[in-house]
């Protein structure tokens, strides 16, 4: 009976450990996602590891020759638990597939750190060192703040890594 199993990678070989054991002709799965990268002023989207240096494989331990796997270019060892492979439940694997959307990519919504009323303070930029009240925010990209700027209430959009909780 075929189980997933838990491989994990040399640094940033996972793609690399992957093509190898497919060749061999296990099944794998490296599940992805998109992670902003910024470098010299310029943000870019980029496809990852959901879990970096690691990598489920498909395996009938009755039949299949799974110590290969850890001579395998990329791999540092399959994950034991004593001398055996450590099967994973097979809902873990279920539940990722089923979170990937039509490009395959498994999408993380983050929850908002901060809720509505909170005192935040702005960390980068014109408006730096201002404090503001939290309206509203997606998670990761951008945050509503309200101001009190000449005399009123006024909103501003900022990225949400220019404001932290205040105090």
């Amino acid at each position: 009976m075929k189980h997933w199993y838990v491989v994990y990678t040399r640094t940033g070989m996972e793609r690399m450990a992957m093509g190898h054991l497919e060749n061999q002709g296990y099944t794998v799965y490296l599940p992805q996602r998109l992670k902003e990268r910024r470098h010299a002023r310029r943000i870019d989207t980029i496809k990852t590891p959901l879990f970096p240096r690691y990598l489920f494989v498909e395996l009938d331990l009755s039949t299949d020759r799974w110590h290969a796997i850890n001579g395998t270019y990329g791999v540092s060892y399959l994950i034991t638990m004593g001398d055996r492979p450590s099967a994973v439940p097979p809902a873990i694997v279920e539940t990722i597939r089923a979170r990937e959307n039509a490009e395959g990519l498994v999408e993380i919504t983050e929850p908002c750190p901060y809720e509505t009323g909170d005192v935040i303070e702005i960390t980068q930029g014109a408006l730096a060192d201002q404090t503001g009240i939290f309206k509203c925010g997606d998670g990761r990209q951008r945050v509503t703040l309200l101001l009190s700027l000449l005399g009123r209430e006024m909103e501003v959009n900022l990225p949400a890594n220019a404001v932290r909780a205040y105090g």
